[in-house]
C-alpha cells in the first residue's frame, strides 16, 4: 500500500488544479484530462488512474477519462557532456557508457489540458 499513498496525493493534486481551473474559467464539468507524465517522475500509470476516479467521485471530474500523455526521459552525461534519452534515472550514457547521467527531463507530472463544459 505504500506506493499508493504516492499516487492518491499526486491524483489529489490534480484534482486541485482542476477546481482551481474550474473557478477561474466558470466551466462546471471536466469530460477529459490530458496528464503529461515523464517516464523519469516514478509516477505509476495505472496506480494513478484508479486514485483519479477514487478522487474525482463526486466532483466535477466525475467519470472523467484520464489520457496520459507519456513525457521521454532526458538526461545530460556528466562524462561526455550530451543531453541523451534515459529510460530510467540510473541509466548509464548511450552514447559513451559514462556516469553519471543528470535527468533534466521527463521529470515532470502535470495536468496539460482540459476538455470541459
Amino acid at each position: 500500500m505504500g506506493s499508493k499513498m504516492h499516487e492518491m496525493s499526486l491524483a489529489e493534486g490534480v484534482l486541485q488544479v482542476i477546481e482551481d481551473s474550474a473557478r477561474s474559467q466558470s466551466f462546471s464539468r471536466v469530460k477529459t484530462v490530458w496528464l503529461e507524465v515523464g517516464e523519469l517522475a516514478g509516477v505509476e500509470v495505472e496506480a494513478i488512474r484508479f486514485c483519479f476516479d477514487a478522487v474525482a467521485k463526486g466532483t466535477l471530474a466525475d467519470g472523467a477519462r484520464l489520457e496520459i500523455v507519456a513525457t521521454e526521459g532526458r538526461g545530460q552525461c556528466l562524462s561526455c557532456g550530451k543531453t541523451v534519452a534515459i529510460r530510467l534515472r540510473y541509466d548509464p550514457c548511450p552514447l559513451c557508457g559514462g556516469y553519471p547521467v543528470e535527468p533534466v527531463g521527463g521529470l515532470e507530472m502535470r495536468v496539460k489540458e482540459l476538455e470541459v463544459e
